[in-house]
């Protein structure tokens, strides 16, 4: 059975602005007692940050897709459907509305596409395991929202917050000094080693095994990434202010859900849709960072000059703008930047820029449809590179690689690459990273360049760990 089509109705919504305060993260300690809230964070502050942050909960309704099956629950009671979650979601959406102000929210949907969900888009049968009981997309429709504009220090408080929150709604967001409500009991510790589902000798032979279909011409490159797991009690949020000041990010995110909670903090944007313009940001290259100034400037300089790093980045490049034209106005798909260096806190990257224009009756979920998951974190071509990811990788990624973001009522939509993300499901967690192998890799290089990217959320690990506190 369908849903009923637009159910996110904004053309009344209301704006209040509020006022300002530079950090949202004590803010949003008033709503994790709230079901499916939500931080989409840019980071502010770091010197590595975006513009907006995004608080909001207690969403009207709720979409949520295991395996073939979709379920959409609302105060009007529970439907289940077979049907492509993406036409789902749209839906429950309706068309886009105009909406109050310039925000880049205004009430509408939030949440994740794991990387799996893919499987609804693409062929790729089931060779690796699905070992964690994380859904393939949760996403809520949510009629209210905080949102922070940090460069021009202004707050607003979109439509009207449900009773009990426990917020003001005007005139200010809470102080920092304010009571947080507690979500668990305890603090964050890691009671467990951190294994890796790949040694470096395991991790040899499935590089190598890549190689010889890339010899063979079944692809050019694949992203092949390894995972980590540790047993954990206490309050993930505490982990995810950890995260954010280890690693800071412009795309971060904390999503507290009933089957586990994401604490992201991706410097990777996916896709962006506004006034229908189109921009997706790929990441492919990468120098660790060094505390001698002069020699980390040398490493951005050597990745700006290095060649395969280059030649990595315009395949995939190519690829995105391949997808893009999948829903994309003809001849509108431009690189409007090549091979930028931005650096973060634990590495530089090597980013690039691609561009297009929405064709006329396209929606943006037709743009992720088309895209998903990230032409940078699968390989080329993404078809055969995901083929061979699921079969050299010993488990499904689950939310590692997929997106996080939102897709407001005004037609906007910001979602990131889930990469540098922990994901907390009952007494476990989970962290990712990889990257992309090439004819001409070598194998140490790319075991160290995933350990490099992953410093961040092992360092956030290793910190809580019980045996390194006693």
């Amino acid at each position: 059975m369908n849903p009923p089509s637009g159910l996110c109705d904004n053309s009344a919504m209301s704006l209040t602005e509020l006022e300002y305060r530079p950090d949202s993260e004590n803010s949003f300690r008033h709503l994790l007692r709230l079901p499916f809230s939500v931080f989409l964070d840019s980071g502010h502050g770091s010197g590595f940050a975006g513009r907006y942050d995004i608080l909001t909960a207690a969403p009207r309704q709720t979409l949520i897709t295991v395996g073939g099956e979709t379920e959409i629950r609302s105060a009007h009671g529970v439907l289940r459907s077979a049907d492509d979650p993406l036409e789902l979601l749209r839906g429950v959406l309706g068309e886009s509305d105009a909406a109050p102000g310039d925000l880049p929210f205004t009430g509408g949907a939030i949440g994740s596409f794991a990387y799996d969900l893919g499987r609804r888009f693409e062929r790729l049968g089931a060779i690796a395991a699905r070992d964690i009981d994380f859904p393939e997309m949760v996403v809520g429709i949510y009629d209210w929202a905080y949102v922070i504009d940090h460069q021009e220090q202004r707050a607003w408080l979109v439509g009207e917050a449900p009773a009990g929150v426990g917020l003001p709604r005007r005139p200010a967001l809470p102080a920092a000094a304010g009571p947080a409500v507690p979500r668990a009991q305890g603090p964050f510790e890691v009671v467990s080693p951190v294994t890796a589902n790949f040694t470096r000798e395991s991790y040899a032979r499935a590089f190598a095994t890549v190689q010889e279909h890339i010899r063979q011409g079944d692809c050019y490159q694949v992203n092949l990434a390894q995972r980590f797991a540790a047993r954990v009690r206490g309050d993930s949020y505490s982990a995810y202010l950890a995260l954010r000041r280890i690693n800071p990010a412009p795309f971060s995110a904390f999503y507290s859900t009933p089957f586990g909670d994401i604490l992201s903090s991706s410097p990777e944007r996916f896709l962006r849709v506004a006034d229908r313009f189109v921009e997706t940001r790929p990441i492919k290259g990468t120098r660790p960072r060094l505390a001698d100034e002069g020699a980390d400037r040398r490493q951005r300089e050597a990745l700006a000059a290095s060649a395969k790093d280059r030649a990595e980045n315009v395949m995939i490049v190519d690829l995105l703008r391949n997808d893009l034209g999948k829903a994309c106005t003809a001849g509108s798909v431009k690189v409007s930047r090549l091979f930028d260096v931005e650096s973060f806190a634990q590495v530089h990257h090597l980013v690039s820029t691609v561009t297009g224009a929405l064709a006329p009756g396209r929606h943006p979920l037709d743009l992720l449809r088309g895209c998903f998951p990230g032409g940078s974190i699968t390989g080329a071509p993404k078809l055969r590179a995901m083929e061979i990811i699921d079969a050299l990788e010993p488990e499904r990624r689950s939310i590692y690689c997929g997106s996080i973001g939102y897709l407001s009522a005004n037609g906007r939509m910001d979602l990131s690459v889930a990469i540098r993300s922990l994901l907390r499901v009952g007494g476990s967690i989970y962290a990712w990273a990889g990257g992309g192998i090439v004819a001409d890799s070598s194998a140490d290089a790319e075991f160290q360049e995933s350990l490099d990217k992953a410093a961040g959320l092992l360092a956030v690990l290793a910190a809580a760990s019980v045996s390194a506190a006693s």
